[in-house]
């Protein structure tokens, strides 16, 4: 939602008007590259609190000041900001799970340390569970997105403002059938997603009380709509789908170079392109539809999995990369992976996914739900045994094996451990922890809140 696939640019084939058989030809060209599983990605949501006093909104100079001090940092990661302030680092492609863990990780440590120098931290929440949603980028672009979004109500402020996840990126995969076919990897992103939902649900409060959902975040995602928030129906081969769905998705705004931006009420992307108006789409207009649809699996190139919330702690998004990793590219975790989730696909209904039970029955009940807990088991298991043969070093693994004793093992969530405190929903047990907290056997703090 922070950047584009493509800012389009000046060049002549972006300022040139696509017709719809120009515009299936890119998407199959450029959603989908395939060959063998060789990197993987990590974009990490955090909301900014004071350290001190979390409860507190943030003002927008304060906030604004840390990120320019931010900006002259040197990372290998990108950095970027969401809509409603909360920061994102998105790693550059690495070659290996261990790669990508050691880049972030150093560039996380730089960047609490900045903030730590205002009296500002990171807290790891699907969802704000204090305040309400208030925008901090005021550009055409969000304007927009904000007056499209709240056709549908409340949901889409409250996505763009107060929600966080770590979203985990794989190569789309090998053109031919297999555990590491394209084929196989888009239909298991779709269900083991809401595995992956359960087993690390952590937004549970909004507005200071539960909601009844451990993740109010995908709670959020499905009642924004199928059209902007939906994904494609697992019916035939993905790049064909994936073009007919971005096709037939409703444009969210159409560009202006002043003023603001036109927001059309339900004008797809097709009929945007047979009609011309209110202007010839170009490619420049494609590329930035792509990044308007927030499916859970977006392909983009690669696939981009979405449906994780952000996680405790400083090290928490580690677990679910680290996992998801193995399930993705270790051949025999991710047959064993196809074999866990298959039983769920029944429960999906045909229903793409969010919009359908077996997906809300994640977002709701998390891995109090015995079939969503048993595949996790499952998965976990395959996980653990494959993450040695990806390179995982101890730290890595001691981190998901303790994380399955404390969570899969028992049906629970991280949702779980913040409804089971006294008073859940008191700043004051939410409180990001400080740096110099206490640290754990590996040496990195322990910010579990």
């Amino acid at each position: 939602m922070s950047r584009s696939i493509s800012e389009g640019g000046d060049c002549t084939e972006h300022r040139t008007a696509v017709t719809e058989a120009e515009v299936e030809a890119l998407v199959r060209g450029i959603c989908f590259k395939t060959g063998p599983p060789r990197t993987l990605g990590v974009e990490l949501e955090w909301l900014v609190h004071p350290l001190e006093l979390p409860q507190l909104p943030v003002a927008p100079e304060r906030l604004e000041a840390a990120y320019a001090a931010l900006r002259a940092v040197p990372l290998g990661s990108a950095l970027t900001v969401e809509p409603g302030g909360q920061l994102e680092l998105s790693s550059p492609p690495a070659a290996s799970l261990m790669e990508c863990v050691d880049t972030v990780s150093a560039d996380l440590d730089a960047v609490r340390a900045v903030l730590a120098e205002d009296g500002l931290g990171l807290a790891g929440l699907g969802h704000d569970p204090w305040h309400a949603p208030r925008r901090f980028l005021h550009e055409p672009r969000y304007d927009a997105m904000e007056a499209c979004l709240d056709r549908t109500g409340p949901a889409g402020r409250r996505m763009m403002c107060t929600s966080a996840s770590v979203q985990v990126c794989l190569d789309a995969g090998h053109e031919e059938d297999g555990p590491l076919g394209h084929t196989r990897r888009w239909w298991l992103a779709h269900h083991l997603g809401a595995v992956l939902v359960a087993a690390f649900a952590n937004s549970p409060l909004m507005d200071r009380r539960p909601t009844g959902w451990r993740s109010t975040r995908q709670l959020l995602w499905m009642q924004i709509g199928a059209g902007r928030a939906g994904a494609p129906p697992l019916d035939g081969d993905p790049r064909a789908v994936w073009a007919r769905h971005v096709l037939d998705s409703p444009v969210m705004c159409v560009r202006r170079d002043g003023g603001p931006w036109e927001v059309p009420d339900g004008l797809t992307f097709r009929e945007w392109t047979r009609s011309g108006s209110p202007r010839p789409p170009t490619r420049a207009d494609l590329d930035y539809h792509l990044t308007t649809l927030f499916p859970p699996v977006r392909p983009r190139g690669h696939l981009e999995l979405r449906m994780i919330d952000a996680q405790p702690g400083e090290d928490g998004w580690i677990v679910p990369l680290a996992v998801t990793a193995a399930l993705f590219d270790d051949p025999r975790a991710a047959e064993a992976a196809y074999r866990a989730v298959g039983p769920l696909a029944g429960r999906a209904l045909g229903l793409p996914a969010p919009h359908n039970p077996l997906w809300a029955d994640a977002a709701r009940r998390g891995l109090a739900d015995p079939q969503l807990r048993e595949a996790a088991a499952a998965c976990f298991a395959a996980a653990l045994e494959a993450l040695p043969r990806l390179g995982a070093t101890p730290r890595v693994t001691d981190a998901v094996a303790a994380y399955r004793d404390r969570h899969v093992a028992r049906g629970r969530c991280p949702a779980d451990d913040l409804l089971d405190r006294p008073h859940a929903a008191d700043p004051a047990r939410l409180r990001p922890a400080r740096a110099g907290g206490a640290r754990t056997a590996h040496g990195r703090k322990d910010m579990h809140p």
